[in-house]
């Protein structure tokens, strides 16, 4: 919510610092959310038409992006389209202020939360949390997560949520439901990541956004030196069980999306990770 009496911007109960500039330049954008505006127009409101480089435009359009929720690759709330200018996209719901002033404050939501406005799958993958004493384990449990990132990127009939976007909510208590509206997801990955007599234990948890339900469940039991195995292993039953759950055989077809090919890269994952190293061990996950 973007509270223009308080120069708030809030996500749910935690208010969301931003630079004035920041804020600024989304209010501008959300009362012109009809049109493009220019780079002209964008530097003349927030900057009193002060001369800035690219740079510094830039910066605050990826802070305020950031803030949002939205990132530059994916651009689901700001838009930038070349020699036009900047639109805000999302769904605004305006609400009067204490005063009575009109448009005192915006709820801010993407245009799509259940499915992409390419209407392909959409996920994010929440940093995994670490549940040991271990400082190191903070790392491997943010490392998990980016590997996974990365795996899901490379289909692409599905549409991922870069880290700098999902990895706000580190070490944060978060509501599934909130994050697959603030994202604009369908599904979330969230896990956890701890010693167990000299090994290390992965679980990762799929949850569909829209209902809070599980759709999958994994846990690896494997040495340190296997992790990267195990996060190919982990992204290909994710993917498996977002094909089965969200996407109807015909639509595969027509998406070129077999059960075969995500079987073939899931089984070729999961060999490098059932070795005798590292023991994979399925809990549930949906038929």
């Amino acid at each position: 919510m973007l509270d223009t009496d308080r120069c708030e911007l809030r996500r749910g109960a935690d208010v969301i610092g931003v630079a004035p500039q920041v804020f600024d330049l989304l209010v501008f954008l959300i009362r012109n959310r009809d049109r493009f505006v220019t780079k002209d127009e964008l530097i003349a409101a927030v900057w009193g038409g002060r001369i800035i480089t690219d740079t510094a435009l830039s910066t605050r359009l990826y802070v305020a992006r950031s803030a949002v929720g939205d990132t530059g690759g994916g651009q689901r709330l700001i838009k930038t389209l070349p020699r036009r200018g900047f639109r805000f996209m999302g769904v605004v719901r305006e609400e009067p202020g204490p005063a009575g002033i009109e448009a005192a404050q915006a709820t801010l939501q993407p245009a799509s939360s259940a499915l992409s406005l390419s209407g392909r799958p959409s996920i994010a993958v929440l940093v995994f949390t670490s549940l040991s004493d271990d400082s190191h384990h903070d790392l491997v449990a943010e490392g998990i997560a980016e590997d996974v990132v990365t795996e899901l990127s490379k289909l692409r009939w599905l549409l991922v949520v870069s880290r700098n976007a999902s990895f706000i909510y580190k070490s944060k208590a978060v509501d599934i439901g909130e994050v697959g509206r603030v994202l604009g997801v369908r599904y979330v990955l969230e896990g956890s990541v701890r010693s167990l007599q000299g090994r290390t234990r992965v679980t990762g948890w799929l949850i569909d956004t829209t209902t809070g339900a599980y759709i999958c469940a994994e846990r690896y039991d494997c040495s340190f030196s296997d992790l990267l195995a195990v996060s190919a292993a982990l992204s290909a039953s994710v993917a498996s069980a977002i094909v089965r759950s969200s996407i109807s055989p015909r639509a595969n077809a027509r998406r070129g999306i077999t059960q075969s090919l995500i079987g073939g890269e899931r089984s070729k994952c999961e060999f490098a990770a059932i070795g005798p190293r590292a023991r994979r061990r399925r809990r549930l996950c949906a038929t």
